[in-house]
């Protein structure tokens, strides 16, 4: 439909251009001409082989030239158009105008005429070519009715052809370019079901369509993950629920069943139900945490504090483990480094850190916390010693219950969403973070506080 619109729109200014306004087009052109003539005469007339140049001219173009000095006619060429009106004997009424131009002293002068014997205008073009030799242009303006019929009787034809031929060219573009986007949305169609065991193509050699395509299979891919992650989150955290829902029935069963009148196994039995009880209700909470972080509705309480005392401060939080797993924390930092942030929440982070180095460092249970002061910003690296992290693993490792490995296993401390509660945090101050890691020694996580 554009394409004849496009067609069309051409059609009328050809229609526009060649049959209404040929006349007045011709007309401008002619003018032009004899004034770009004129100033050749004034340039050839004190050749030798003037006149012979001036009948070329007059030849070559249909006009008329005439050469006067002291009143007398010196040269003239009028045999070259029959329209023309340079003759004084044949045209007494051309006297007048060849006197006037004579006696207003200008260099050039333009007169239109109406030819009598013709019944056409006729253009005089008077130039002074020195002190008293005058040089005299006329050409016949011929009505161009008769051609502009030609014109538009072949414009008829034309613009016939050149419309159905827009709608064939339109018609087959058309198909090569809504061919694919057709096969694509019904592909697209197939992903929208949830079918992810799919594939783009196209075998149209067309930039856009193959960069949807390659467009689309990235979003099917992204797609795919994400449909993946979300399948293990919910296994994941009903896993996570279910374990300590079935500790709280079987021990609470126990109480009211067998211990209810043993003090000390009443006490224990309570106990573990208050672990259970506290690890859901610390799943929960993460849960929470992750969404408001990632919504970005959790507010930010940024101030100004000591992050060393920080992390000794949180470290005190190990002793118990230090006891009963011989776990050992290197981190001996003696300097005050003061950073400016979310106090709680970059807290949550060093807490979340330290955990996942706890599960997963190596035999020698060693951790350590490392302050680096750079120029504007405070690096914190927490750093195991662990069989390290596959190199294809490292970007997903900040999904929330990523692991290489698809069997679940609860960590020995955390969540499972801890590193997903650490990026977002990180992202809502606009730190820098990462991680990197060797196999076989270890794995160090980071991130970068703003000094204040």
């Amino acid at each position: 439909m554009y394409l004849c619109l496009f067609s069309l729109l051409i059609l009328a200014f050809l229609w526009l251009f060649q049959v209404l306004f040929l006349n007045t087009y011709y007309e401008w052109v002619k003018s032009k001409q004899i004034r770009t003539l004129a100033s050749d005469l004034r340039n050839q007339y004190q050749d030798n082989d003037w006149t012979e140049l001036l009948d070329d001219m007059a030849y070559e173009k249909g006009i008329c030239i005439e050469v006067s000095k002291d009143g007398r006619t010196i040269y003239t060429s009028s045999a070259f158009n029959r329209g023309c009106m340079i003759n004084s004997d044949r045209n007494p009424s051309i006297l007048y105008y060849k006197n006037d131009f004579i006696e207003s002293g200008k260099r050039k002068k333009e007169y239109e005429l109406i030819n009598p014997a013709l019944n056409n205008k006729t253009l005089l073009y008077g130039i002074k070519l020195d002190q008293d030799t005058y040089g005299f242009i006329s050409a016949s303006l011929e009505p161009l009715d008769e051609g502009a019929r030609i014109i538009k009787s072949q414009l008829i034809y034309v613009s016939i052809g050149v419309f159905v031929l827009s709608l064939l060219i339109g018609y087959v573009l058309s198909k090569k370019l809504s061919r694919p986007i057709v096969k694509v949305n019904k592909t697209a169609l197939k992903m929208a079901e949830g079918n992810y065991d799919i594939t783009f193509k196209t075998e149209e050699d067309i930039d856009e369509i193959n960069q949807l395509v390659q467009t689309l299979n990235h979003a099917k891919d992204e797609l795919s993950k994400t449909e993946e992650l979300r399948r293990d989150l919910l296994a994941n955290v009903g896993h996570d629920l279910k374990t300590p829902l079935t500790m709280i029935k079987a021990y609470a069963e126990m109480v009211r069943d067998l211990t209810y009148n043993k003090k000390q196994k009443r006490i224990q039995n309570c106990n573990v139900i208050i672990e259970e009880a506290d690890r859901m209700t610390g799943l929960v909470n993460d849960i929470v945490d992750l969404s408001q972080l990632q919504s970005r509705v959790l507010e930010m309480h940024m101030e100004r504090f000591n992050i060393t005392e920080l992390v000794y401060t949180i470290l005190k939080r190990y002793d118990i483990l230090k006891e009963k797993e011989n776990l050992k924390f290197v981190f001996d930092e003696k300097n005050d480094y003061y950073v400016y942030a979310d106090k709680k929440k970059l807290e949550q982070v060093i807490y979340n850190l330290l955990n996942n180095a706890i599960n997963y460092t190596g035999e020698d249970n060693t951790v350590t916390i490392r302050l680096i002061p750079k120029e504007d910003v405070i690096r914190v690296e927490i750093s195991d010693t662990g069989k390290g992290i596959k190199e294809e693993d490292l970007p997903h490792i900040w999904d929330r219950y990523y692991k290489n490995s698809k069997k679940h296993k609860r960590n020995a401390v955390g969540t499972g969403i801890g590193l997903s509660i650490v990026k977002n945090i990180l992202i809502n101050h606009h730190f820098e973070y990462g991680v990197m890691s060797k196999k076989e020694k270890g794995t160090t996580f980071y991130f970068e506080a703003k000094r204040n």
